[in-house]
């Protein structure tokens, strides 16, 4: 008998990583209404891109945790990227001092201030060589989500080197977050100053998309985040990432598409369709997923797609 196609059910699980955007809160209270009744596994909450965002609270972000943990989801707090000024710090210790929900330390300072008690490393950790995996799992890592930019053969190698009990997750879905900087682009794309911007960000619930001078979409500007123009889609590789031990798939939340993308997900891991390319991407957006094959990062490679 020839081998399935199909992926084995329940081969991996599904992961939705933390809202990149500023959305007005009764948007944000619907959103996750709807992921209360997803195939999603995990959720990672909170703000990680700019503490001037005040449309969500840190008790707004709680309930939301304990209505998905009812739910039945596991929950995961994210602190902040980039940790800049008091009202940064005193949130990141915010979210790594409570006791009830595992976090997401997306930079050093988190991860000291969790004071060797279990936590995930974020994305922006940056953890490319399996040394610093172990590191971080001696100080209290029980996960950790790869880079974006990490090609597949690294990611496997990763994977094969971890230290017992530490998760692996790869981002699959989403535009990708590629940089933070000090100065606000959005609020400059207003000629605005980042401490009177106004809050324009929440204009652009996907992002403002930058183009080149020939007009290709090039970045998203998203605050004070640069992120990739198009989307990530390796939603066809990840029969091969399941095999090689990753443990979970991230979806990136959008505005559009991010149900889609997990039901194509979750109709992947319970066999009924083969590991493929996924049917829909955010708005205005064109898939991409160069890095996967080494490549740059912005082009669509079909042969390593399965298309």
């Amino acid at each position: 008998m020839a081998p399935t196609q199909y992926s084995q059910p329940e081969r991996f699980r599904i992961a939705l990583g933390p809202l990149l955007y500023y959305w007005p809160h009764a948007t944000v209270l619907s959103f996750y209404a709807g992921i209360a009744d997803s195939p999603v596994d995990r959720v990672y909450l909170g703000e990680t891109v700019c503490t001037r965002r005040h449309e969500m609270r840190f008790a707004h972000w709680i309930e939301i945790a304990q209505m998905l943990r009812e739910a039945g989801k596991q929950v995961v707090l994210s602190t902040p990227v980039l940790v800049e000024s008091d009202t940064d710090i005193a949130v990141m210790r915010k979210i790594c001092t409570q006791g009830d929900f595992l976090v997401e330390a997306n930079d050093l300072g988190a991860v000291r201030c969790m004071e060797r008690r279990p936590f995930i490393g974020g994305p922006h950790l940056n953890v490319y060589h399996a040394d610093t995996l172990a590191w971080l799992a001696e100080l209290g890592a029980v996960g950790c989500t790869v880079p974006v930019e990490m090609d597949g053969p690294t990611m496997l190698a990763l994977s094969a080197a971890r230290p017992a009990g530490v998760a692996v997750e790869a981002m699959v879905w989403g535009r990708m977050p590629l940089a933070f900087s000090a100065r606000c682009f959005t609020a400059r794309h207003f000629r605005l100053r980042k401490d009177a911007c106004e809050f324009r960000c929440e204009g652009y619930p996907d992002g403002l998309v930058a183009s080149t001078g020939e007009g290709q979409a090039f970045f998203t500007l998203n605050g004070i985040q640069t992120q990739s123009a198009t989307c990530l889609d390796l939603c066809a590789e990840v029969s091969a990432m399941a095999d090689g031990g990753i443990d979970y798939m991230r979806v990136s939340p959008h505005a559009s598409g991010t149900g889609e993308a997990i039901a194509h997900l979750d109709e992947i891991r319970r066999a009924q369709r083969p590991a493929s390319p996924s049917p829909v991407m955010p708005a205005d957006a064109t898939p991409s997923n160069g890095y996967w094959s080494g490549r740059p990062g912005i082009g669509w490679v079909a042969e390593e797609a399965g298309t």
